[in-house]
């Protein structure tokens, strides 16, 4: 994929201070102070002070090598950065390329150089597992996560005394069996790509059950590679360009993978998965990993988690999904952000304060069409946005001389069946002002590709989440629900315990079951990461 520069003294450039020095850790002191001197990022001062600190601590004695060459752990730290690419990292960002080439160096000068390389390769190594390459809104501000901090010192202080460094290195790994799962698809769609990957399929008519085309053949090839169709399956009648019943299934299958309708056509969508460079899959699998990356380990015991990219929340209890629905999310210039908050309240019949930008910039120039817009929508006019704001008669203002810059009503829509947000809203109170709620336009779920709101989530079937959300609430079930609804009141229900909700942007993922999905980058925040790790790649010097 990318390549980064390990350059920090490759090749060595031994100062006076170390031709003349005397021990092993003299010769290891005057490398971490041209390391120092030669650091180019606050990164790198960042991460050779901390490993200076340790060994300062410590008296400048090695971890990794002796007098006559190097230690047992010092071959076993550099196999584990050798295989850094397991994770989607790259191995030379730790130094593994000239770390193996002089593991059997008993040249005390380049003994040292290794020591020093060997301990600013383990520090970034288990700083990029456990925290990831990039800081999530430095690489895109959209993105509202906060990490923990890998502590550098402690990484460098504990090595020492771990018995097995496979085991000490996997502290730091995310562990989650989602990362775990994302790990094992790349390892196979990287077995793909060394196998030649697959060519384009010819576009034409949409194929359906029953046909005999010779595309069909190259489908049922395609399929074959990626799991969905047995490699002993056998076509009906003997002829491969024959869609028959298990190819049927099969495509069903890939589409559901791909987030797709699955009616068994490969039509303009279909083709457009099955025809993706196994690069670009393996790019995916890359990136989300570096997201899995970001993400704490423990979600919650019972919390609600919604992938934006896939348009679906559920609600997860134990390792158990418990409830799922379709959602609608943000349009591409409404992108609704990715953070973490508590639900800690839902609304029945709720009120909708129409935000000020909908107000001026959609709203009025319906207003301007017509006076009674807002009567007939169920609308009030209020005189301002303070609490003591009074009720105004719309037909009583000149609207004709109200601009957009000069709108300071407040408009609020009162509840019923034609409120935007429907008769439940979901609260988890953020700074963005986003919420999970109800929606009279229900047709939009039927879409595979449902980016069609101002930045709130529409939720599919509000009663039932609710049921799933007051479940721990003593008499909130749905018949309950349903009939606060009807009562038409507004009525506030706080949650018995706040409820984790986690809006999350995931365009690949692994199920429990195997199937490995992807889905298509909607916010382009795939194109924003990739182009971060680049970034942070080239101006790496550690």
């Amino acid at each position: 994929m990318w390549t980064r520069l390990f350059v920090l003294f490759i090749p060595f450039i031994f100062t006076t201070a170390i031709a003349q020095a005397q021990t092993l850790s003299d010769r290891i002191a005057a490398e971490l102070l041209t390391g120092l001197d030669a650091a180019a990022t606050e990164a790198d001062v960042e991460t050779l002070a901390a490993v200076e600190g340790v060994y300062r601590s410590r008296a400048m004695r090695p971890i990794w090598v002796a007098e006559d060459g190097v230690l047992p752990r010092a071959r076993d730290m550099a196999r584990l950065l050798a295989a850094a690419d397991l994770d989607a990292l790259v191995p030379d960002d730790y130094g593994a390329g000239y770390i193996g080439s002089v593991l059997d160096s008993t040249d005390p000068e380049v003994l040292a150089g290794l020591e020093v390389r060997l301990s600013i390769g383990l520090v970034q190594f288990a700083s990029d597992l456990g925290q990831g390459r990039t800081t999530p809104n430095a690489a895109d501000p959209e993105l509202f996560l906060y990490r923990s901090e890998v502590d550098k010192v402690d990484v460098l202080s504990t090595v020492e005394g771990a018995g097995d460094l496979t085991a000490f290195i996997d502290r730091y790994r995310p562990q989650s069996p989602r990362y775990d799962r994302i790990q094992a698809a790349l390892a196979d769609y990287r077995i793909l790509a060394e196998l030649g990957g697959w060519e384009p399929i010819p576009d034409g008519p949409a194929l359906k059950p029953g046909m005999t085309d010779p595309r069909i053949g190259l489908v049922r090839m395609r399929l074959v590679q990626w799991g969905d169709l047995a490699a002993d399956a056998r076509p009906a009648d003997g002829d491969p360009d024959f869609y028959d019943d298990a190819l049927e299934v099969a495509i069903k299958r890939a589409q559901y993978r791909h987030g797709l309708t699955q009616d068994g056509v490969v039509g303009r969508n279909t083709l457009a998965a099955l025809n993706v460079p196994v690069e670009d899959r393996i790019e995916q699998l890359v990136l989300n990993l570096e997201r899995r990356r970001w993400m704490p380990d423990d979600l919650g015991q019972r919390f609600i988690f919604v992938n934006l990219a896939d348009f679906n929340l559920k609600v997860v209890e134990g390792d158990q999904t418990i409830y799922e629905d379709r959602v609608v999310v943000g349009r591409p210039y409404h992108r609704t952000p990715v953070f973490s908050h508590e639900m800690t309240y839902l609304v029945v019949n709720p009120y909708w304060h129409v935000p000020r930008s909908i107000a001026r910039n959609e709203l009025l120039p319906k207003i301007q069409e017509d006076a009674g817009y807002l009567t007939a929508n169920n609308y009030t006019l209020l005189s301002d946005w303070s609490a003591g704001a009074t009720e105004i008669d719309p037909l009583t203002v000149d609207w004709q001389t109200v601009s957009a810059d000069g709108f300071d009503y407040k408009i609020r829509q009162d509840p019923g069946d034609g409120n935007a947000l429907g008769r439940l809203k979901f609260m988890f109170p953020n700074r963005f002002n986003i919420y999970l709620h109800d929606t009279p336009s229900k047709s939009l779920f039927a879409r595979d590709q449902r980016s069609f709101s101002h930045g709130c989530i529409r939720v599919m079937n509000p009663p039932e989440l609710a049921e799933v959300v007051l479940s721990g609430l003593p008499g909130w079930d749905l018949e309950r629900i349903q009939r606060t609804i009807e009562g038409g009141d507004r009525t506030v229900v706080s949650l018995p315990q706040p409820l984790p909700v986690h809006l999350s942007y995931q365009t690949a993922w692994v199920n429990k079951d195997g199937s490995v999905h992807f889905r298509s980058d909607i916010y382009d925040r795939d194109v924003v990461l990739a182009e971060a790790l680049m970034g942070t790649r080239d101006g790496r010097t550690l």
